[in-house]
């Protein structure tokens, strides 16, 4: 190989590496999402996280991630929701608001009612299946368990990794453990709805839905 060439194949290389790098910065490999067009609308959904609790409206985490990927978001958060009532709203909000993108944040009130957690997992499974069925990509944020303990419940990462889905799981533990960043036991305050926007924000460009 003459010189030339062994310097090509050198900075491929680096190009990889670094490829990798960007791939992996949260410390494992993010599926790759397919990026919204400017005037494609993206679907938070989800209970009273979703809603906003614990700030004002305008400071609820689907507003300020619309600030911060210049993409139309739309909010569904229904305080008090457990997964069982997503499951049978989620068909006609999809139908309505026609998403490309749905962010699924739901299952604390199951936690929080002692619902099976394999009725919890299969309803979250199900609303998946749904928003595919209709084309529609689909991230997902996971819960910590009361009284949060470390890291998001398993089936979490179980259903991210069966349908290969990007996922924020650390998030809403870290804001909820710190008193600056949380209205209450299970509610961020305004500071804290940022940060999660922000999170989720890096998320998807990390999975390529956003530049």
């Amino acid at each position: 190989m003459s010189l030339t060439g062994r310097a090509n194949a050198a900075w491929r290389a680096v190009v990889v590496v670094l490829g990798l790098g960007a791939a992996c910065a949260c410390g494992r490999a993010v599926p790759p999402v397919a990026a919204l067009a400017e005037g494609d609308t993206v679907l938070a959904f989800g209970d009273s996280l979703t809603y906003g609790t614990g700030a004002e409206a305008h400071e609820a985490y689907p507003v300020v991630l619309a600030e911060l990927i210049g993409r139309r978001v739309v909010a569904s958060g229904v305080p008090g929701d457990v997964t069982a009532d997503g499951l049978r709203r989620l068909p006609d909000v999809l139908d309505a608001v026609q998403p490309k993108l749905l962010l699924l944040c739901m299952g604390g009130n199951d936690m929080l009612r002692r619902i099976d957690s394999a009725e919890t997992a299969a309803n979250l499974r199900d609303m998946v299946r749904l928003a595919r069925a209709r084309g529609v990509a689909v991230v997902l944020v996971g819960l910590p368990k009361p009284p949060l303990f470390p890291g998001s419940v398993a089936y979490y990462a179980d259903i991210a990794a069966e349908f290969e889905l990007p996922i924020e799981d650390e998030i809403l533990r870290t804001l909820l453990y710190d008193a600056k960043t949380r209205s209450d036991a299970v509610h961020p305050n305004a500071a804290g709805y940022r940060k999660m926007a922000e999170a989720m924000a890096d998320l998807l460009r990390a999975a390529g839905a956003v530049p």
